[in-house]
C-alpha cells in the first residue's frame, strides 16, 4: 500500500456557537488546499453535525484507505484519551476492513508558540499606548479539564511566553473544569499591580467559552480603569494550524502519535489522582452519534429509566413492607429504613435509626447537584451500586489508603480513616455526601470539622459498627445540628449499612430524574 494514500478525519468537539463550527470548516478548507490529493473530512463529538461517525463514513464512501482520526484539540485530556478513541474503537468494529489510525493533539508545538506571539503582538499594536512588556501581565486562559497533566501544559505555555516575550508577570486561569476560573483569575492578576494586562485565550476556535473570556476581560476593565486590558486573539483557522494538523496526521499514520503519557493519571500515580491509575477509559459522547438534530443544536438527553429491582430483591421488599406498620414513616425515610432492614436482615433495627429533618431529601438533592460521595473506607465505596453511580455521573472518593492520608495520620495522631475525612474537607469542601460505615474516629473528626471549621457537607451518614467509641460518636453526630445527618443508636452498623443508605438515595435520585418520585 502506498503510505501516502490516506485520508484524514478531523475530530472536533463541537459547539452551540455557529461561529465555532464555521471556523472548524475553515480549517478543514485550509488543510484541503494544502493537501488537495487527500480526502479530508470532519466530525464532532457533540452539539453539531456531522457527527464523528458520519465524518468517517463520508471518508469511507470516498474510497479512503486508510483513515487517520485527528483530534482538533490542544492537549491530551479526557476527549483525546477517552472519548475519541472510544468512537474509533466502535468504528473499527463496524468497518473491520478499514485501517484506522489515531493522531495526537498538537501540544506545545513551536508553530503554535509563534502564532501565540503573533496574536499577543497584534493586541498590543491595536493599543494607542506604548508600554514596555516588563510593565505588563500576560494572562493565559486555557480550556481547563479534569486531567492535571493537560492543565499543567497551559502553565508551561504561559511560562514560555512570559520569558520568551519579556512580560513582567504572567498568570494562568481556566474557562472550564479547572481552577482558578476566568473571573477569579483576572481579579487575582489585577492585584499583581501591572499597568497592562494582555488576556490570551489559548483556544483553537471561537465559541461560547472564548466569548465568556472576552466578556470577563471587559468587566475587569470597567472595574479597574487604571489597568489597560487588551484582548488577544485565539489561534483560529490559520495556515500554521493547518500545517501542524497535517504533520500530526502523518505521524499518526506512521504510529508516532505520542501523547503525554509520562504524567498521565491513567498510567502513573500522580499526586492527588492515585485512584485513577488503570481506571477504565470510557467514552461519554456515543449517544450523540448520527442522530437527527439541527446543525449546532445540542442533542436531547434521554431521561433515565426508573430503578428496576431484581425479582428476588422486589420480593424481599414486599416482605419487609408487610412485616410492620410503616404508615407513620415519610416516604424517603421509609425507603432508607427498609433498605437497611434488607441489608441487616433484622426489622428491629429501624427502632434505632435517627434521621434529622429533611436529611433524605437533602441527600438526594446533593447527589443530583454535587455528584460526589466520600467514603471513610473502601468497603463503603465498593458497596455502592456501580450502575446507579454511572447513570447519575457520580464520583466516589475514599482517601484511607492514599499516601498523603498515611503521612497526615503519622504526623497528627489521627487514625487513617479520620485523616481521610480531614483530607475530604480540605479537598472537596461542602459539596459532598459523606458516608461513614467503619470508624468512630472518622465520625468524630467530621463532627469536629463541622463545629470548629464550619464544614457543611450536604449530608453525613454515620453508621460505624463496634464497641469502642461507637455509641459516643453517633450521639455526637445526632447532636450536630449544623448538618443533615442519618445515624443510629447502639453498636450495630458497618460499611454495608452506610453503603445501603447511599444506595437508597441513589435509587431515589434516579427515580426522580425518571419522573417517578420527588427528591
Amino acid at each position: 500500500m502506498n503510505r501516502q494514500d490516506y485520508s484524514i478525519v478531523i475530530a472536533a468537539h463541537g459547539s452551540r456557537d455557529p461561529r465555532a463550527i464555521e471556523e472548524v470548516e475553515a480549517l478543514v478548507a485550509l488543510m484541503r488546499a494544502r493537501s488537495p490529493e487527500r480526502t479530508i473530512t470532519h466530525g464532532y463529538l457533540e452539539f453539531a453535525r456531522p457527527t464523528l461517525d458520519e465524518g468517517v463514513r463520508s471518508a469511507i464512501q470516498a474510497g479512503a484507505r486508510p483513515i487517520v482520526m485527528l483530534p482538533a484539540l490542544l492537549f491530551a485530556a479526557t476527549h483525546a484519551k477517552n472519548d475519541m478513541p472510544g468512537e474509533l474503537a466502535v468504528l473499527k468494529r463496524e468497518y473491520p476492513a478499514v485501517e484506522f489510525h489515531f493522531g495526537a493533539p498538537v501540544d506545545l508545538h513551536p508553530a503554535f508558540l509563534r502564532l501565540a506571539q503573533q496574536r499577543i503582538t497584534e493586541a498590543e499594536a491595536r493599543s494607542g499606548r506604548v508600554l514596555k512588556r516588563a510593565e505588563a501581565c500576560l494572562v493565559v486562559v486555557g480550556r481547563g479539564t479534569s486531567d492535571p497533566d493537560a492543565n499543567s501544559e497551559v502553565c508551561k505555555l504561559a511560562r514560555m511566553l512570559h520569558e520568551g516575550l519579556g512580560f513582567g508577570q504572567s498568570y494562568v486561569c481556566y474557562a472550564g473544569t479547572a481552577e482558578p476560573g476566568i473571573r477569579e483569575g483576572l481579579r487575582s492578576a489585577a492585584r499583581l499591580g501591572c499597568a497592562r494586562m494582555v488576556v490570551f485565550p489559548y483556544f483553537l476556535f471561537d465559541g461560547l467559552l472564548v466569548k465568556r473570556i472576552y466578556a470577563a476581560a471587559d468587566e475587569l476593565a470597567e472595574r479597574h480603569p487604571g489597568i489597560e486590558v487588551l484582548k488577544a486573539g485565539y489561534l483560529g483557522p490559520h495556515q500554521d494550524v493547518a500545517e501542524v494538523f497535517l504533520e500530526r496526521a502523518r505521524e499518526g499514520l506512521e504510529g508516532r502519535a505520542a501523547m503525554n503519557c509520562s504524567l498521565c493519571k491513567y498510567r502513573v500515580q500522580i499526586v492527588g489522582f492515585e485512584q485513577q491509575v488503570g481506571q477504565a477509559q470510557r467514552p461519554h459522547h456515543l449517544a450523540a452519534r448520527a442522530r437527527p438534530m439541527a446543525p449546532a443544536a445540542q442533542p436531547a438527553a434521554a431521561a433515565p429509566a426508573p430503578y428496576e429491582p431484581h425479582p428476588i430483591e422486589a420480593e424481599s421488599f414486599r416482605i419487609i413492607e408487610a412485616g410492620r406498620d410503616w404508615s407513620g414513616w415519610a416516604a424517603g425515610e421509609r425507603r432508607v429504613a427498609q433498605r437497611l432492614v434488607h441489608t441487616s436482615g433484622d426489622p428491629d433495627i429501624v427502632d434505632e435509626l435517627y434521621f434529622s429533618p429533611g436529611a433524605v431529601e437533602a441527600g438526594v438533592r446533593a447527589l443530583l447537584r454535587c455528584r460526589r460521595v466520600v467514603a471513610d473506607v473502601t468497603m463503603v465505596s465498593s458497596g455502592l451500586k456501580r450502575s446507579l453511580l454511572d447513570q447519575l455521573g457520580l464520583a466516589v472518593w475514599c482517601g484511607v489508603h492514599d499516601r498523603e492520608t498515611q503521612v497526615l495520620a503519622d504526623n497528627t495522631g489521627l487514625t487513617r480513616s479520620a485523616a481521610g475525612i480531614r483530607r475530604a474537607w480540605e479537598r472537596w469542601g461542602n459539596d459532598i455526601v459523606l458516608a461513614i460505615g467503619d470508624a468512630p474516629t472518622a465520625v468524630m473528626e467530621a463532627v469536629r470539622l463541622v463545629r470548629e471549621q464550619g464544614w457543611r457537607p450536604q449530608l453525613i451518614v454515620g453508621l460505624p459498627v463496634g464497641f469502642v467509641g461507637t455509641r459516643e460518636c453517633k450521639e455526637a453526630l445526632r447532636k450536630c445540628l449544623q448538618v443533615p445527618r442519618i445515624t443510629n443508636r447502639g453498636t450495630r452498623g458497618g460499611s454495608p449499612w452506610a453503603a445501603s443508605v447511599v444506595n437508597a438515595l441513589l435509587i431515589a435520585a434516579v427515580d426522580h430524574l425518571a419522573g417517578a418520585c420527588r427528591p
